[in-house]
């Protein structure tokens, strides 16, 4: 069993793909990686000869994310970390299972900058494309700050000691007062979403951990059509239920009636790209009788994706492990900054800080001497591939698994895929994969506009259908 997939012992045997064999045809980091996850999940994959893999310095420029790293008076960065091509070796994987996607939704690297393209982010050095987030130097270290909601201002102050801070230059000099371990620990403490940055990605780390829960079902073959229920927001879980929808999964979005999706409230044709198709419903969870239709809803489906914190849907009486032991087929996909297990269940993540805690702008650093974010929110559109990959597997398997990603540890498994240790070699290869990209003429790839299905369904649209989806 590959290293990157934990399970307990006694669970060996159930790894998802235990028995079956896979053969990549391909020359590449792609194929390797493809190679790699299908590995971990329990499979005997080999690679035969074929055609060569898109290189991963190309995958990097072509896609924008060059675009999006370094300072905006320099040109972009060159990344030595082939993070694009792990994505497309993602859909590899997926396509060796048999589960073709449509051409639009193929180049997986173009995928995790499709975000930059419809908000016209750029790079920003220290700062992240989005704004939200900036890396801080403490004392001893760098951090990644990440203050994207309106309420983590309002606990500044609390945070910094009591000191009344206003403004990121004022949190900057409170920050830099004080070392890493203190700072992160008021951050932890007070659901602030931070991350160390001066972190090595650790070689094999792992990037799901899979938990049998239940029992599995040969329900998946009496329904042709895979129902998914998705409680997760954002990005990273629309996106893995999006890509579902597109093997031909039907979707059903659930949503707070008092706090919708907040993505809702961005960008609307993003919102659409990783929505549009799905049926939407909104359920009041103050409501017994609503959460009581969830739970009714939740026992219908093949699949549940949700990302918040665990203790979240608990305190609304929603128990995953409970449930799949109700559910024989049920497979549970659970996405979370660090993880589910205590104390990593209680930290706060987003797509910008947990891409610099997976240690992408440390390799950037070592290698330039520049800190910076690499992409934008990169945690998120990597993890939902992931995510996606290994819900199909599960679901395939029969189910009966609790699935957990933490969006650090699928960009750390990322980061250091082939990694190189020493800083000379990071940097002649950072050179090598630039020259390589100049000599196609991808120096200066702006972020691709995604191609758009329609718009997504309004908040709640399909209540009224909410009684026959229970019924089916």
């Amino acid at each position: 069993m590959d290293a990157g997939l934990e399970v307990p012992p006694s669970s060996m045997a159930k790894a998802l793909l235990s028995g079956r064999k896979f053969v990549l045809a391909g020359d590449g980091c792609e194929t390797r990686y493809a190679a790699h996850l299908l590995s971990a999940l329990g499979a005997d994959a080999c690679i035969e000869p074929g055609p060569a893999d898109l290189h991963p310095a190309l995958a990097w420029a072509r896609s924008g994310l060059m675009w999006l790293t370094g300072t905006p008076r320099e040109p972009g960065r060159m990344l030595p970390s082939p993070v694009g091509a792990c994505a497309n070796g993602v859909l590899k994987a997926l396509a060796a299972l048999g589960a073709e996607l449509p051409p639009s939704w193929r180049d997986a690297d173009v995928m995790l900058a499709h975000r930059a393209a419809l908000l016209g982010l750029g790079r920003r050095g220290r700062i992240s494309p989005g704004g939200s987030c900036r890396l801080l130097q403490a004392a001893d270290g760098m951090l990644a700050v990440n203050l994207a909601r309106a309420e983590d201002w309002e606990l500044v102050s609390a945070w910094m000691g009591g000191r009344a801070i206003s403004d990121w230059a004022q949190l900057a000099s409170g920050v830099a007062a004080q070392t890493v371990g203190v700072v992160l620990e008021g951050a932890r403490l007070l659901g602030l979403p931070i991350a160390v940055a001066d972190v090595v990605p650790r070689d094999a780390a792992p990037w799901c951990r899979v938990r049998p829960v239940g029992e599995r079902s040969d329900r998946v073959q009496r329904r042709r059509t895979p129902r998914v229920i998705d409680l997760s927001s954002l990005w990273a879980g629309p996106l893995c239920a999006q890509i579902l929808r597109q093997l031909g999964a039907s979707v059903i979005k659930v949503e707070s009636t008092r706090r919708p999706d907040g993505a809702r409230a961005g960008n609307s044709e993003f919102f659409d790209l990783v929505n549009a198709g799905k049926t939407c419903v909104a359920i009041d969870f103050s409501s017994a009788g609503d959460v009581a239709r969830l739970r009714r809803l939740i026992e219908t489906a093949d699949i549940v994706i949700e990302a918040s914190r665990p203790r979240a849907l608990r305190q609304l009486g929603i128990n995953a492990e409970r449930v799949l032991a109700d559910s024989p087929g049920l497979s549970w996909i659970s996405i979370t900054g660090h993880g589910r297990e205590e104390p990593e269940a209680g930290w706060v993540a987003f797509g910008d800080d947990a891409g610099v805690g997976g240690g992408l702008s440390s390799l950037l650093a070592r290698t330039t001497g520049e800190w910076a974010f690499c992409g934008d929110a990169i945690a998120d559109p990597l993890t939902g591939l992931h995510a996606a990959l290994v819900a199909w597997c599960a679901h395939a398997a029969g189910g009966g698994s609790l699935i957990s990603l933490a969006m650090r540890d699928v960009v750390e498994c990322c980061a250091a895929w082939e990694q190189l240790h020493c800083n000379d070699a990071l940097h002649a290869r950072m050179q090598r994969w630039r020259r390589l990209a100049s000599a196609r003429g991808l120096l200066d790839c702006r972020p691709q506009r995604p191609i758009l299905a329609g718009p997504a369904r309004a908040h709640g649209a399909d209540n009224a259908a909410l009684d026959e989806l229970l019924a089916c």
